[in-house]
Formats: structure tokens, sequence, C-alpha cells
């Protein structure tokens, strides 16, 4: 029971993170409150497209120095990089080398950089609703408009 938990502990995380945001997106009516759950929901999207984007044994898409490709200088030594053994081992043994994909770790990054973009506008309106309404609770705000419709209706 123990190893099936450690071998799923990043989906575990990936699902007490989206149930959390979620939680907080639906159950809360203060808007600050559900931006920070939505990020919360993202944190956890981008968390489960990095833990399934890992490859078994798969090394980083870098081809070593003593491949013909880099030149001198490549990434370094064995020491600095342990790597390099590896792919040197491969090559030895004339099997092909599993490289990791390196397209979701790009998407993650821009995703990542779209979110706190669109955090960033969510915070921007939630500060001019409050300078607007005087409140950034939900029903606070449905209330205002109300009355502010009933107005308008009876003129």
């Amino acid at each position: 029971m123990v190893e099936l938990i450690a071998e799923r502990f990043n989906f575990i995380v990936v699902i007490i993170l989206m149930m959390t945001g979620l939680y907080a997106v639906v159950a809360t009516g203060n808007l600050v409150k559900r931006l920070v759950g939505l990020s919360l929901f993202q944190t956890s999207v981008f968390l489960l497209y990095i833990t399934l984007s890992n490859v078994a044994g798969g090394l980083p898409p870098i081809l070593p120095a003593d491949a013909g490709y880099g030149g001198e200088g490549g990434h370094g030594g064995d020491a600095a990089h342990g790597g390099d053994a590896a792919y040197g081992e491969a090559a030895a043994q004339g099997t092909d080398v599993i490289y990791s994909n390196p397209l979701p770790h790009v998407l993650i990054l821009t995703a990542i950089v779209v979110g706190v973009a669109t955090l960033a506008v969510g915070l921007a309106l939630v500060v001019r609703i409050r300078e607007t309404y005087g409140t950034i609770e939900d029903e606070a705000i449905n209330r205002a408009d109300y009355a502010i419709d009933s107005e308008e209706k009876s003129s």
C-alpha cells in the first residue's frame, strides 16, 4: 500500500491541489479568493502535464560533446553532468538512447506566463470593481446591480 502511494505521490498532490482550487472557485463569493483558487487549479494542471511528460529512463535531449556535433566544450565533463556517462554507455552498447520530450516543459513555461498575465488582469479588474461597488463580495455586487437596474426601470 505504501509503495502504491509512493509511486503515485505526484498524482495525489495534483488531485489535492486541483480539488482545493476548484472548491475555492465554486464555494467562495470573494473575488480575490476565486482568483487564488483559479491559480491553484492552474498550478495543479501544470504539475499534471509535467508529471505525465516524464519518460522512464529518458535523458535530456542534449547531444554530448563527443558525438561530433557540438565541437569542443559541449556541456562539460562527467563530473558536472552525470548524463554524459549514460550517453557513452548507450553508444558503446549500440543501443538507442531514449530522450525526454522537451515540448511539454516549453508549453508549461508559456502557460505559466499566460497564467500570471491573466491573474494580473483579474486582480486589476477586482481593484476596479472595488472602486466602483465598494466591495469584492459576489452577493453584494449582485444586490447593487439589481438595485441599479430596478432604479433605471422605475424611472
